[in-house]
């Protein structure tokens, strides 16, 4: 065995620096020194570990570097600071964020997850966060009962967003030393795994059986990494959650590169050493307006995920991939009835032709539905989320197992963002809404009654055991299919319960939409 294997095999029961033996709180050491988490009651946490090199001034714009090591204990009981990004309607982003160091991850454990050397040890969950790669941060999921009730180590994430994450310039200046790739925040996800890959063994994870989960922009994290070379052996399975919207489309180089033209120029900057001295509150400020996402054609993303996938270029591992049912409520609340202009009958047709064609208003005529909103809502879900999810099943089927499933409690309690509003919109299983099953959602309890609880203890299981088996499960309750077209409907028992249906296509009207990608793609 070599050196580095060794390490990664250290007992996991090691000497304690003398002055951290006087507290109870847990005390580990990584590869860049000791941290010391805190014991609660769902098991073990070690918060704000910093994972790569604070990306500030010169590494503005770089790719992520290790850590320097430190000396005696860091305190790792408070969530490092969320990356650059404006303030939200979310519970905890009251107030813009304008901290560059904020390459931090969190580490949850099980109670017992302590092993003694030679026992097995526990599988890894490392969660990429939403918020459309502009917002978000690893704390927004607390995931200590999850971690308990499934038997597996959850590691939660921060990268860099928006323009931080994403600019990309062939050079502002002309000259081939200032070109900036476009996919930090990125390759600040594939820093955090491999810190994970060196690190997680001391924790009571095992190095070999990692599986990376987002939902929404998270989501889309995970189908990027999929279709990443140099993300290829950091992972054996994935989980997409509301994230195949756009087909996981990357930007091509040269409109990212034009688009990071126009930023800079919206900065008053003619090369990336002006853009780097621009303090974070003025790129935050210049930023809106831009798509901040991956850019294909380099060493990370040579090509497209989706040309990725059906050429077999990609990391042929078992995946779980869904949507939620009502997924386009959320955005078309926000659109329409948050700003005061709830969609009327009269404007309907016009906004739907305006939007989607006379094809689109033909199959979802308004009279099928309860209020013009909803109307627009369920075209809008169907055509971002619910068919690409259904699409990218098909895709990734023949690289390897794809378990397919649809979020679909209508009943479900608004998450804590919609909550606060104080609105009685039917969100329904409307986007971010499932998020709240599986984890506490801001760190914050969820109003769930006694049959979401039971779904939630079923969706939990069917999670954790795909984490630790690559095999959806959750006892007494049907498997999770893994053939194209099939999805696992996911409802309270008084809805039906959970079941497989295979008419999930036609239900969003996926000949449709699946016509309209051929077209704009072809």
């Amino acid at each position: 065995m070599s050196i580095a294997l060794l390490a990664l095999a250290a007992p996991l029961i090691i000497p304690v620096p003398a002055h951290a033996q006087a507290t109870e709180d847990p005390v580990v050491r990584t590869d860049a020194g000791w941290v010391q988490g805190e014991t609660t009651a769902e098991g073990r946490q070690f918060l704000g570990i910093p994972y790569a090199e604070p990306p500030v001034a010169g590494l503005r714009w770089r790719e992520p570097r290790p850590v320097k090591p430190w000396q005696g204990v860091r305190t790792a009981q408070d969530f490092g600071d969320k990356c650059v990004q404006a303030a939200s309607w979310d519970p905890g982003y009251e107030r813009p964020s304008h901290t560059e160091d904020c390459l931090d991850l969190n580490v949850y454990v099980p109670e017992k997850a302590r092993t003694p050397e030679g026992s097995a040890r526990r599988a890894v969950l490392v969660w990429f966060h939403g918020g459309g790669l502009t917002a978000g941060a690893g704390q927004d999921v607390v995931p200590d009962t999850f971690a308990r009730q499934t038997g597996t180590v959850v590691v939660t994430v921060n990268y860099r967003l928006g323009a931080m994450g994403f600019l990309a310039t062939a050079g502002l200046d002309g000259e081939a030393r200032d070109k900036v790739s476009g996919n930090f925040g990125m390759l600040d996800q594939q820093a955090a795994l491999r810190w994970t890959r060196a690190n997680i063994g001391r924790f009571g994870g095992d190095p070999g059986r990692v599986t990376i989960a987002g939902e929404s922009a998270g989501g889309r994290s995970v189908c990027t990494q999929l279709a990443s070379p140099t993300a290829k052996g950091l992972f054996r399975a994935g989980i997409i959650q509301s994230g195949a919207y756009g087909d996981c489309g990357a930007r091509t180089h040269e409109t990212a590169v034009a688009q990071g033209a126009a930023f800079a120029q919206k900065l008053g900057c003619a090369d990336v050493a002006c853009l780097r001295a621009k303090p974070p509150a003025e790129i935050l400020a210049a930023q809106s307006g831009f798509d901040w996402a991956p850019v294909t054609g380099g060493a990370f993303l040579p090509r497209q995920p989706k040309e990725a996938f059906a050429q077999g270029a990609a990391a042929g591992v078992p995946v779980m991939n869904g949507a939620n049912q009502d997924e386009g409520r959320l955005f078309a609340f926000a659109r329409f009835d948050l700003s005061g202009t709830p969609l009327t009958a009269d404007r309907y047709p016009t906004v739907m032709r305006a939007d989607y064609g006379d094809e689109a208003l033909a199959r979802y005529p308004l009279s099928s539905y309860p209020a013009p909103t909803i109307a627009y809502a369920t075209a809008q879900g169907d055509q971002l989320f619910a068919c690409p999810a259904l699409r990218l099943d098909s895709t990734l089927a023949g690289r390897g197992k794809v378990y397919a499933y649809e979020f679909a409690d209508r009943t479900s309690p608004p998450f804590a963002s919609l909550r606060n509003l104080g609105t009685d919109f039917d969100f329904g299983a409307t986007h971010v809404n499932e998020v709240q099953y599986l984890f506490k959602h801001f760190g914050l309890p969820s109003p769930l009654n006694a049959e979401q609880r039971r779904l939630a203890r079923q969706m939990v299981q069917y999670w954790g055991s795909f984490v630790r088996d690559g095999v959806p499960r959750a006892a007494g309750q049907p498997a999770m299919p893994s053939r194209p077209g099939a999805v696992l409907a996911l409802r309270t028992t008084s809805a039906g319960g959970n079941e497989t249906s295979a008419t999930v296509h036609s239900e969003h009207r996926c000949n449709l939409w699946d016509a309209e990608t051929v077209t704009q793609n072809g």
